[in-house]
């Protein structure tokens, strides 16, 4: 089937990003949140997003106007449910993605594909809370949307071809590049990514080194463009410490068991960047190590 509409739910990072790039690329977008505040302050981002591609010469003028008037925004959930595709961008808790989803199934179209952007819950068992397994798919985009390059598309148990064959031809016209993944805990980015952020937390819990010289181990030493603190922060302790509890719980393997000091941080609502404190304090000039 061709997909003209897209409904996300979820203004926040990964939606307002998302929502970006279907508009760019020539999608009608309905944008959902519960906060009329979150939603403005999404438009209003994308808005300088892509002003920003447009100044570095990525888009035209034109281009940038035409994305805008694309995006409409609602904080009616059933409004969505007339989209061709709808993409779940909520918070990392399968309890509130459930939740969406159920509330949406009245509204949605025979035809309407839906998605969740989880990165790491099993979308076999949110396609099975769902009166159409076969037509659910994971589709998770990396932060930040706009600019990173791979989409993992994940199939459930009972995901048809069409389908997937439908999100392959989408993410083409994003001119974003597909990994196709089994629906394992993580999926493959996170499965391999988030172990390597925990050991760095457990390096840094046990005294091997402090913030600094971990995150500038890999850098110099690894070539990561960022280090593995500083990609935490970035990308929200308490997502990093939900993800982890999902390989934890999923693989039953103690391998994945969370660093203690990864809870402590989120305990104390120290989740990086979003709440200016981290493994960095960034309510300064300068992010300062908090260890």
């Amino acid at each position: 089937m061709e997909i003209r509409t897209v409904g996300v739910v979820g203004a926040g990072q990964m939606g307002n990003g998302i929502a970006h790039v279907f508009a760019l690329a020539g999608y009608d977008v309905l944008l959902n949140d519960i906060s009329a505040e979150t939603l403005e302050k999404a438009v209003a981002l994308i808005d300088r997003n892509l002003e920003r591609q447009a100044a570095r010469g990525k888009i035209t003028a034109e281009d940038h106007g035409a994305a805008m008037a694309r995006i409409r925004t609602t904080t009616t959930l059933a409004d969505i449910g007339a989209s061709d595709l709808i993409i779940e961008s909520a918070t990392e808790r399968e309890t509130v993605k459930q939740a969406i989803f159920e509330d949406l199934l009245p509204h949605l179209q025979p035809h309407t594909i839906l998605t969740s952007n989880t990165s790491s819950i099993s979308i076999t068992r949110l396609a099975s809370r769902t009166d159409r397994p076969e037509r659910f798919m994971g589709f998770h985009f990396m932060n930040p949307v706009p600019v990173m390059q791979l989409v993992e598309l994940i199939r459930g148990i009972a995901t048809d071809e069409p389908t997937y064959k439908t999100l392959l031809g989408v993410v083409e016209k994003l001119g974003k590049t597909a990994a196709s993944s089994e629906d394992f805990p993580a999926f493959i980015v996170n499965r391999i990514l988030m172990p390597m952020i925990n050991e760095a937390v457990y390096t840094l819990y046990e005294g091997v080194g402090n913030v600094r010289s971990i995150d500038e181990s890999m850098k110099l030493g690894a070539n990561h463009p960022m280090g593995p603190l500083e990609l935490a922060d970035f990308i929200g302790l308490d997502t990093c410490l939900a993800i982890m509890n999902v390989l934890h719980d999923g693989l039953a393997d103690t391998k994945y068991r969370p660093c203690p000091l990864l809870t402590k941080y989120v305990e104390a609502g120290w989740l990086g960047r979003k709440t200016k404190r981290g493994f960095y304090d960034y309510r300064g000039d300068e992010p300062v190590p908090t260890r």
